[in-house]
């Protein structure tokens, strides 16, 4: 892992070139909420199938995650500031445009993203977070009150247990991430999605009950398609062989 650092952290990334003969356009990646670049990107295959189809596959550990340093302070949380990480490093490897991928909570930084600096966002890819990231797709406060949990046998709340098992599992900082679901959620509207111009592809399980509609925010926007990703849920998408054949086709349709 390489680090730079940006508003006070030390951001942890991977960037691996293409491996075979390729365009060799980079494919920034923006992992999920209590994840990180290699539970969400180099466990799953996402870097092996990027670099052996002739991209350059980049991924970083969100501030609070990962390898990334950590912050207790909710304001530092929001999908602006982490979209602001991704715009630094791109500056950091002196990359004008990149191709865009992330899921679930990645999915709505990407989005921020492509508001915020659209001349840098090539396409975008949003797994795993369809209209939810207009309606907000159910109940998520207890998830914070499940990560601070002295004993996780009391959590009774279904989501809250499955994201505080998640976290274990990482060997997450579970206060860090206390503090990014307070405000990591913020939506945005369908007027905010309506000028998100970028081909867009929108990817979702379809037994995700996290994500919402793939074809619902699709519909939202002017140049977007939406992808059933079948039979899987919100944790198993991500890696789903469809899906990352989906996307191959999706860059070679919309070439940097």
């Amino acid at each position: 892992m390489d680090h730079f650092s940006h508003e006070g952290f030390d951001l942890a990334f991977l960037d691996q070139p293409p491996v075979v003969a390729g365009s060799g356009a980079p494919v920034l990646m923006i992992h999920g909420f209590a994840s990180s670049h290699f539970v969400n990107w180099v466990s799953p295959g996402w870097f092996k199938t990027l670099t052996e189809a002739g991209y350059r596959a980049i991924a970083f550990d969100n501030r609070g995650h990962g390898l990334t340093s950590k912050s207790y302070d909710e304001a530092d949380y929001t999908p602006s500031k982490m979209a602001g990480d991704a715009v630094a490093l791109l500056d950091h490897l002196g990359i004008e445009r990149a191709h865009v991928m992330g899921y679930s909570m990645g999915a709505r930084v990407s989005a921020f993203l492509a508001l915020a600096a659209p001349e840098r966002v090539a396409t975008l890819v949003f797994g795993g977070l369809g209209i939810g990231m207009v309606d907000g797709v159910g109940d998520w406060d207890p998830i914070a009150d499940a990560l601070l949990a002295a004993d996780p046998e009391t959590i009774t709340h279904r989501r809250g247990k499955s994201f505080r098992a998640f976290a274990d599992q990482t060997r997450s900082d579970k206060r860090a991430l206390a503090a990014c679901i307070a405000t990591s959620r913020e939506l945005l509207s369908e007027d905010d999605m309506a000028r998100i111009t970028q081909p867009t592809l929108v990817a979702v399980g379809t037994t995700d009950d996290i994500g919402g509609s793939a074809a619902e925010l699709a519909a939202l926007m002017p140049n977007a398609e939406s992808f059933d990703i079948e039979g899987r849920d919100h944790m198993l998408a991500v890696g789903d062989r469809t899906f990352k054949k989906r996307v191959l086709e999706f860059y070679a349709e919309h070439p940097l």
